[in-house]
């Protein structure tokens, strides 16, 4: 049977809508993160990101804001698969890696997108509103900056099962896939050698 999961025979407003009823609203973020998606895969060449393609490739998101569900909604890459990696950068960018040639593009958010949206709806007031409608009509090169990178994937970063599963001699909890960290010679996982971001109580 054929696939339904190829991007580039769906509707723009299919994907959109898919990624709106996960994020939970509609916004430009979605707009954005839709449009991006379909850029990184089009420009790896994949056409069935959530079918025989899935393996193939890995994202690296580099902010934690809308566009990233709709990131991960367009290409069905997930934390949970390993094929999703954040980057807290705190900028609109992402890289797409292709796993089998190497072959990588960062793509950035362009910042003057958002003036040049009066350009394209100036009879609408309201900024948000705006640009949503104009992101959905302004060219790729009007919206991105692309990037052609390198990106080292550490065998530890790979989807796949866990490279190994060390005990933390301090707290006793277990670290997996490289994490741990060696220090006076003990074998510690990071909150303990860096510092935890929670307080046992």
């Amino acid at each position: 049977m054929e696939s339904t999961t190829k991007i580039f025979e769906r509707p723009f407003e299919e994907l959109l809508g898919e990624s709106v009823r996960i994020h939970g609203h509609l916004c430009a973020g979605q707009v954005l993160g839709v449009r991006l998606a379909i850029l990184g895969l089009r420009l790896l060449g994949i056409n069935d990101p959530k079918g025989k393609d899935r393996k193939t490739f890995m994202v690296y998101v580099e902010i934690d804001r809308c566009a990233s569900d709709a990131l991960q909604s367009v290409t069905g890459c997930s934390l949970g698969k390993r094929s999703l990696r954040w980057v807290d950068y705190g900028i609109m960018a992402t890289t797409f890696v292709d796993l089998k040639t190497g072959k990588a593009f960062r793509i950035v958010a362009r910042e003057e997108s958002r003036e040049l949206s009066r350009k394209y709806c100036p009879e609408i007031e309201d900024k948000y509103k705006r640009q949503l409608k104009a992101y959905k009509l302004m060219s790729d090169d009007e919206l991105f900056k692309v990037q052609q990178v390198r990106v080292e994937v550490p065998a530890s970063d790979l989807p796949g099962r866990p490279i190994r599963r060390v005990q933390c001699e301090s707290c006793g909890d277990y670290v997996q896939d490289c994490r741990e960290v060696e220090r006076d010679g003990k074998v510690l996982c990071r909150a303990c050698a860096h510092g935890a971001y929670y307080k046992i109580l």
